[in-house]
């Protein structure tokens, strides 16, 4: 019987969690973001509440191993809904997003073990809302968006330095809130929604973070949705939400195939926000409708299963909070 890609075992001789990538078995990094910089630390930022009107600076952070509701960490560099955050593991940027007065390109960045306001960065190539993201350790990528159209571009900075985002290929097509996830290879981009006539999307494409091409075609979601949350470790990236539903998918990122289903979010919800650390991903805030919510959910990575309560976000009660931008300093991109 053929060993299925994906699957997991003990080592015995070598005492080591290992998986099977469709080759070869690999060892399991075993690093840990707990020893490297004090803690696997969450951070979400921005987004629209109460009820999907009032736009927001919040920066909030949470510790990905335990459970409890957030905690203020500073401000964004403006009033900002629906930016995108990507991450090394020490500094979290934020890309675009939308304000009061208009779309921006404006990229800016923290320090994810410390606490205080967002620091200026550099600019996108374009102003943009609801674009993709997912990270290596150097490279952060920014992926499709909204502005006033929806575009493909594909592009790239690299995190521990300043400045100007740069071109890195193109998406297979012109869509908003694809969904990223990394390994430190490998990003990935999940669903979206393009133009009517085809609506949202169920495709999931990728790239090799370290080149610059176009993305690829890798299989396609169990549902299509633009705006879920996301996350992920070296072998797996989980999407949760998205378009109002609870459906949470997983793919196996090292393969090529369709994403399988993984179980559901507490609450069907879209404009979701999504980090991880090695073990688990944390899905925060979102629309359910006709109301946004506070509610962060988890789930542990390399199981199955529904997610499971895991606190709140800063804004309160029946506010809510949709669309924040979701980082850590503990993803599988690193």
């Amino acid at each position: 019987m053929p060993i299925p890609s994906g699957a997991l075992r003990f080592n015995s001789d070598s005492g080591k969690l290992e998986y099977y990538n469709g080759e070869a078995w690999w060892q399991i990094d075993n690093f840990s973001a707990d020893n490297a910089t004090g803690g696997a630390r969450g951070v979400y930022a921005g987004g629209l509440g109460p009820n999907g009107i009032t736009y927001n600076n919040v920066i909030e952070y949470i510790t990905l191993s335990t459970t409890g509701n957030s905690i203020d960490f500073g401000d964004l560099t403006s009033l900002t809904n629906a930016t995108s955050g990507c991450s090394s593991s020490t500094r979290g940027l934020f890309g675009g997003g939308g304000t009061p007065s208009g779309n921006i390109n404006t990229i800016s960045f923290i320090t994810i073990s410390s606490t205080g306001n967002a620091t200026s960065f550099g600019s996108l190539l374009s102003v943009k809302v609801y674009g993709g993201s997912c990270s290596s350790s150097t490279r952060g990528i920014f992926a499709g968006g909204y502005s006033p159209t929806r575009d493909n571009v594909i592009q790239y900075v690299t995190i521990a330095s300043t400045g100007n985002s740069v071109d890195f290929g193109d998406l297979s097509e012109n869509k908003r809130g694809p969904m990223g996830v990394a390994s430190n290879t490998r990003g990935v981009f999940a669903g979206g929604n393009a133009a009517a006539p085809i609506g949202n999307l169920n495709t999931v494409e990728f790239i090799t973070i370290s080149t610059t091409s176009n993305a690829t075609d890798f299989g396609d979601l169990t549902v299509a949705r633009p705006n879920g949350g996301s996350g992920s470790n070296a072998i797996r990236g989980v999407f949760g939400g998205g378009g109002i539903n609870n459906t949470i998918d997983y793919i196996t990122i090292a393969t090529l195939g369709n994403a399988t289903d993984f179980g559901d979010l507490t609450q069907a919800r879209g404009n979701v926000g999504g980090c991880a650390s090695s073990i688990r991903c944390v899905f925060a805030g979102g629309s359910t409708g006709p109301t946004s919510t506070n509610v962060t959910d988890y789930v542990t990575i390399m199981s199955v299963g529904n997610a499971i309560d895991f606190g709140d976000l800063i804004q309160a009660g029946s506010n809510g909070q949709e669309s924040p931008a979701g980082l850590s300093n503990a993803h599988g991109g690193l």
